[in-house]
Formats: structure tokens, C-alpha cells, sequence
């Protein structure tokens, strides 16, 4: 089977921006794949609330992150990004997260230059690493994976610390370290994001669409692809809608003591075993369980 790190870059080199919507489990990324989305994001603040319940600020262990991208990467067939914070600690932490990443057949994984532990990149109160720590982050990275196809996406979140201007001189030491992928988190007008490409050619870049009260504006697709960007993650969309529908439906139960009122929000029960393939299982039992 072809490597999803190929898949991946495959699409890179594409003619169409990847559009990559988050999940935070197998089952989010199973729906991901099912809708017909190429790639799907594994995202950092998703799985830090549906496993731990507790914000994005660096709580989660690279084993805890590591165990949900695994049962991702198992669930669906197309190329997963993992958004793996810091890499969990310094350039040596970070090369047993590259091994243990690469290993479950994570196509991708993110690293920030944000100090460990770190903050959610919509949220206040970041600090940096200093430049000379994250390249050596990318110098760390390359020499631990094992697959020259491997890709790593260097995200710098140096707008909030150090201005646009400081962002984009990172961004080009990363991308002359040997990123794969750039990602300037969090620019905060239209302008901004239109600058992103115009000053960052020749390299893959990656956009961040967060709803609801980030500090980026959400643009149509058709937009960010007109701008130059090569991916765009929507990592908390699915999120934000299952927390919300969620609320609702217990409402219900609460109120009216039933949920006969939601019930058209509501996936049938055979539905529900569709989805994760109970099909698939019942053949697979006629043919290796009938005697």
C-alpha cells in the first residue's frame, strides 16, 4: 500500500487546494473521510477536549495524542495531519514523537514554535522559542524520520509575539531548514492572509479556518485558494457542531423528559452501526465465522 505521506504530497503538487476539516477520533475522521475530503486534520484542541476534557493549552502527553492518531490512521484510508503542539518538549523530545508519529502511519504532523506547554493559536498569551531552537526543531525532524516522504508542517505563531513582519522572517528560516509545509498561524485581516503567499513562494502553505471567534476571518474556499494557499484546515468545525447538537439533544431529554422532539437531528440506529461498518463485519463473519 502506498505510504499517505505520498498521498499527501501527491495532493500538494495538485491543482486543487486540500481542504482538511478536523477530527478528534476515529469516528469524526471516518465521517471526514465518508463525506469525500481527501485528507483529514487531527486537531490538538479536539482531542485535548473530547479525551481529557480541558483546553488547548498543552496538557495532553504526546502518548495520549499519539494512541488517538493511531486509532485514526487505522479507521480511514486517506492521509491524516496530526497536530502535534511543540513535539512535546525540546528537538530530542521531539524525535521520538517524529519515530512514534511515522510509525502508526501518520501521513503529516505540525510543529509550533511555541514554548512547552503551549497555548491554543486563536487564544492569548503565547510565547516563543527562539528562531535558533525551532530550526533546530527542523534539523531534529529530518534526521529522525525514517521515510523521505514524511512531511513536516513548521507552524510559527510570531504574529501575536513579534508582528506580521516578524512571523514572515520566520517562516523563511523554517521553510530554508527544511519544512515541508508553512503555517503562520493566526493573521488577523484580509490583507494579512493575502500577504502570506505573496511573501512566502516557492513553498506549500497552509491556512487555518477557526469559526466563531478567532482571530483569523473565515473565507470561502474559493478565496483562500485564489490567495495561494495549498491547504485549509477547519479543525474545529465538526467539533464546535457535535458540542453544540450534543447541548441540544440533552436540553430536550431534560425539558420534556423525551426526544421525540430531536429525533429528525438524529441518525437512525442503523445508521449509527453503518457508519464505523457493521456491514462489513457481518460479512466478514459469514465468511471466516460459519463453520
Amino acid at each position: 500500500m502506498e505510504q499517505k505521506s505520498n498521498q499527501l504530497r501527491k495532493l500538494l503538487k495538485g491543482e486543487r487546494i486540500i481542504v482538511a476539516p478536523g477530527a478528534y477520533d476515529a469516528l469524526s475522521a471516518r465521517l471526514v473521510e465518508q463525506v469525500g475530503f481527501p485528507t483529514v486534520y487531527i486537531t490538538g484542541a479536539g482531542v485535548a477536549s473530547s479525551r481529557l476534557g480541558v483546553p488547548d493549552i498543552g496538557l495532553t502527553t504526546m502518548t495520549e495524542v499519539l494512541d488517538v492518531a493511531k486509532n485514526i490512521v487505522n479507521a480511514i484510508n486517506i492521509p491524516a495531519i496530526c497536530d502535534v503542539d511543540t513535539g512535546y518538549g525540546n528537538a530530542i523530545n521531539l524525535m521520538r514523537t517524529v519515530r512514534e508519529f511515522e510509525k502508526v502511519g501518520v501521513a503529516a504532523i505540525q510543529v509550533e514554535d511555541q514554548i512547552t506547554p503551549k497555548r491554543c493559536g486563536h487564544t492569548e498569551g503565547k510565547q516563543l522559542i527562539s528562531r535558533q531552537e525551532m530550526i533546530k526543531k527542523i534539523e531534529a525532524f529530518h534526521d529522525a524520520k525514517q521515510s523521505e516522504s514524511f512531511i513536516l508542517i513548521a507552524r510559527t505563531d510570531a504574529i501575536a509575539v513579534n508582528g506580521f513582519e516578524g512571523a514572515i522572517d520566520r517562516a523563511k528560516a523554517y521553510a530554508q531548514a527544511g519544512a515541508d509545509v508553512l503555517f503562520v498561524e493566526a493573521p488577523r485581516t484580509i490583507d494579512e492572509m493575502k500577504r502570506i503567499p505573496e511573501l512566502l513562494k516557492d513553498i506549500p502553505l497552509l491556512v487555518n479556518m477557526v469559526e466563531g471567534g478567532g482571530k483569523t476571518p473565515v473565507l470561502p474556499i474559493k478565496d483562500l485558494e485564489a490567495m495561494g494557499y495549498r491547504i485549509a484546515i477547519f479543525p474545529v468545525s465538526a467539533w464546535m457542531a457535535a458540542i453544540k447538537a450534543i447541548q441540544r439533544v440533552l436540553k430536550e431529554l431534560k425539558e420534556k423528559g423525551s426526544t421525540d422532539g430531536f429525533a429528525e437531528h438524529m441518525v437512525s440506529f442503523k445508521e449509527m452501526f453503518e457508519v464505523v461498518g457493521l456491514s462489513r463485519y457481518k460479512a466478514l463473519e459469514e465468511k471466516f465465522l460459519t463453520l
